[in-house]
Order: C-alpha cells, then sequence, then structure tokens
C-alpha cells in the first residue's frame, strides 16, 4: 500500500437494490417504477470504496452472508484495490440489504434489512485495529457495543452518526463518551440534540452544540444548503457547491470517505472538510453508491477543486 495515507472502515456491506420512482410514495401510496438495479452498497464499503478511489490505501472490517450477494460484495470491493480481509463471512445471517427508491431530483427513500451487519463485533473490532490505519471510520449500520468498542480503542476516528441509534439517549452517549470527528445531517444531529436542525445557520449552532456534547470535531452536513465544522470554539461554514443532482445515494458516505482520506494525509481540517463536500457534490451528480463514488478527475470536473492528496 505504499505511503498512502492509510484508512481503515468498520461497518456495512450491503446490497442496494435500487428503483427510480416518479415521486417518492407516501404512508399507504404504491409508486410503479423502473426495473430494479442490484448494486453493491452498504456504508461502510461505500465509504471504503470512497476512500479507495481518492488515494488511500484502505482496509474493510464487517460481515456478510455465506450467499452470492456477499461474494459479490468482496469481489466489488477487491476491484476497487480495498483490503477485504477483515470481512467476515457468517452463514447464520443473510448478506444485508438496502432498499432504495430514487425520484427526478435524485432525492431517496432507503429502507435497510442489515442481515449480516448485525453480527459485527469483537472479531471485526480486532480486524479493524490489526489494520492500524491513520484514521479509523465507523459508521452506525452496525450493533451499538460494537461502535462503543471500536471508539474506546480508537484515538482518531470518523464516526458518521447514521442512522442515529435508537433510543436517542443511546447516541448521545456515544458521543458524550468521546469522539475525535462526528459527522451527521440535519436530520441526525436533530436525533442527538432532541431538537429541529434545518438549514446552514442551525446546522452551524448544531455543530457547536455537539462539541458541547463531547466530540472534539463536528460536521454537520445540510445538503443542498452546504455543511459547518465545528471544533476548537470556532465554527465554519461552507456553502454548497452547485451541481445537478442525479441520485443522492451515497453522496454522504462519499463525504466520509474523503474526509477520512484527507485528515490521514494530513490536510487541515477546514480544507479536508471542504474537499470533502466536493466530493460528496461530484457524488451526487453520478448514479449508484459505489459505482458513483468520484475519483479526483471527477471532483474537479464537477467543482472545480483539486483534490488536496497526491
Amino acid at each position: 500500500m505504499g505511503n498512502r495515507p492509510r484508512v481503515t472502515v468498520l461497518g456495512s456491506l450491503n446490497m442496494d437494490i435500487s428503483v427510480a420512482v416518479p415521486r417518492l410514495p407516501g404512508p399507504g401510496a404504491t409508486v410503479l417504477g423502473s426495473a430494479a438495479r442490484f448494486t453493491p452498497g452498504g456504508k461502510g464499503a461505500n465509504q471504503a470504496v470512497a476512500a479507495a478511489r481518492l488515494g488511500g490505501a484502505v482496509s474493510m472490517a464487517g460481515c456478510v452472508g455465506d450467499d452470492a450477494f456477499g461474494r459479490q460484495l468482496l469481489a466489488g470491493l477487491r476491484e476497487e484495490g480495498v483490503d477485504a480481509g477483515g470481512v467476515r463471512v457468517t452463514r447464520t445471517a443473510p448478506t444485508g440489504l438496502a432498499m432504495i427508491s430514487v425520484d427526478p431530483a435524485g432525492e431517496n427513500i432507503i429502507t435497510v434489512a442489515p442481515g449480516a451487519n448485525h453480527e459485527v463485533g469483537d472479531e471485526e473490532i480486532a480486524a479493524a485495529g490489526r489494520a492500524q490505519g491513520d484514521v479509523l471510520v465507523v459508521c452506525a449500520e452496525i450493533p451499538v457495543p460494537a461502535i462503543r468498542a471500536a471508539l474506546a480503542r480508537s484515538t482518531r476516528c470518523i464516526l458518521n452518526l447514521a442512522p442515529v441509534p435508537e433510543p436517542a439517549p443511546v447516541a448521545a452517549a456515544l458521543v458524550a463518551g468521546g469522539v475525535d470527528w462526528l459527522v451527521v445531517n440535519e436530520g441526525e444531529a436533530a436525533a442527538v440534540l432532541g431538537r429541529p436542525v434545518s438549514g446552514l445557520a442551525e446546522a452551524a449552532r448544531a455543530a457547536a452544540a455537539l462539541t458541547e456534547a463531547g466530540a472534539r470535531h463536528a460536521v454537520v452536513t445540510a445538503g443542498a444548503h452546504g455543511a459547518t465544522l465545528a471544533s476548537a470554539g470556532a465554527t465554519v461554514t461552507l456553502d454548497a457547491f452547485k451541481v445537478e443532482a442525479v441520485d443522492t445515494v451515497g453522496a454522504g458516505d462519499a463525504f466520509v470517505g474523503a474526509l477520512a482520506v484527507a485528515l490521514a494525509a494530513g490536510v487541515p481540517a477546514a480544507e479536508a472538510v471542504r474537499a470533502a463536500a466536493a466530493a460528496g457534490a461530484a457524488a451526487a451528480t453520478r448514479p449508484g453508491a459505489q459505482a458513483g463514488m468520484p475519483r479526483p478527475a471527477d471532483i474537479l470536473a464537477t467543482t472545480n477543486v483539486s483534490w488536496p492528496v497526491g
């Protein structure tokens, strides 16, 4: 893996079943959509692929089932240059599935059947530790005890609290326990803080509140509005890059994977968040989760931002 920034991801692997729909269905509604597409996904695996495409030497730890979907997910990671040696194949649960509806504006509704992801535990945490990455990324599509144990063992970690564990006090306790980097969107910030968060101004206040709650650095993304970073008593607000969104599935994962590589390479915090926002914006212009993860040339072409990691 040479001298590339080293990133380890402890998280989920899912097979995504995506359907394009003319509008997102409401409660009790049926909407006819396109033919279903089966593509590799899962927040953890998406973040690993994003980091690999942006120059990281990436190791992945997690669980898949002993089935065709699991084998396809592992093959996809290896094709992207991700070390999947820390991914355990279990015979007691099927590979996780995510059912995704995407409307013409790129907005989506996602329902996840965790499957094997719920078996992540001590073995996978140990595998993540052996990888010795410069930055550990932990996503919340795995059991809370595994998240808590991983945070306790790592001093340089990005916790992507998506989805927010329930009940809300559980998530608040994870943050209060001490987190180096916390990345959440508006809805997730609202769930942790117990109050509404909408728009860039409220996102900035929420990021500051999350640092007071226990995060050393807190990033709150606000979709088309932008993102905010709070750390050391200061808050930086970044306007969104104006792009034509095609599919926002995976845009947040692109942000996290990109942030991990930038931080592992020693890029300063605010610059790393701006670069991550550019990566997320570029991902939103491309269909699919892992398939849509951008490379440096894609980020430059879409946002005019040069990827800061050589």
